[in-house]
């Protein structure tokens, strides 16, 4: 079963987010995953949720999705990416 991964991004330090922002992409192709929404316009169309930057990233399941996060080398980008923003992240699996 596919799985999702949401990301709330608030990002308080852009200069230093920028490594983060550039390493990122081939961890997450590593384990099979792929960018759905990075950033861009949204619209709330309903409730009171303000979110800052979206992104949306699709994994082939959620041990891929575990296997990412858990990776050594992400250590250090999560160390980066929690020193220069704010975030929130879910995983979710997808409909078989």
């Amino acid at each position: 079963m596919v799985g999702y991964v949401i990301i709330d991004l608030e990002v308080h330090d852009e200069v230093g987010f920028a490594g983060y922002r550039e390493a990122v992409p081939a961890l997450i192709k590593k384990h099979g995953g792929e960018y759905l929404v990075r950033g861009g316009q949204f619209e709330v169309i309903d409730g009171d949720w303000q979110p800052h930057r979206l992104v949306v990233l699709c994994f082939p399941d959620r041990d891929a999705v575990h296997a990412f996060f858990a990776d050594p080398a992400y250590a250090e980008l999560e160390e980066l990416r929690r020193r220069t923003s704010k975030t929130v992240i879910i995983a979710v699996d997808g409909i078989d």
